[in-house]
């Protein structure tokens, strides 16, 4: 696969998992390119130990994790609206408030129900992040109930 495929095939992907994290679309473009960046460097480098999506994945959450400690380190500054290019997201509120109680979750929730959204089989999450595959359904049934409860609380 060249890097113009994997770059079509996994960007959407990608970028709402990076959405997930930080619930910021502007951010998020940036961490996903960053990615991507990551992934044409070392796609030389890749060994076929794993799915490429897993690899991609696992970079992509990298990179979130690493934003997200820089985040709590640096305060925040507003950067001028209107000098990024606009990337197409969902404006449903559902959608955008579904995106806002994922990044609400720990991290390694985070991680787990984001990579479920995007369909990735529980093996391939298992790898990813570390753990058994029995804790992952677990934990993902466990992640959904809490979303459950937050959309009920919301509907009242």
């Amino acid at each position: 696969m060249t890097f113009e495929e994997i770059h079509k095939a996994y960007w959407p992907k990608v970028y709402r998992q990076c959405i997930g994290y930080m619930n910021d679309p502007d951010i998020a473009k940036d961490l996903a390119q960053e990615t991507f960046i990551k992934v044409w460097q070392q796609l030389p480098k890749f060994r076929n130990e794993s799915s490429i999506s897993t690899w991609i994945f696992r970079i992509a959450v990298n990179i979130c994790l690493r934003q997200i400690e820089k985040d709590k380190r640096m305060p925040k500054s507003e950067f001028p609206k209107g000098m990024v290019a606009e990337v197409p997201v969902n404006n449903e509120p559902e959608v955008q408030f579904l995106y806002q109680c994922i990044s609400e979750l720990p991290e390694i929730e985070r991680i787990i129900i984001s990579l479920e959204l995007e369909e990735l089989k529980q093996k391939e999450i298992a790898t990813i992040v570390g753990l058994s595959e029995s804790n992952v359904r677990v934990k993902i049934h466990r992640i959904k109930e809490k979303l459950t409860k937050k959309f009920q609380q919301n509907d009242r």
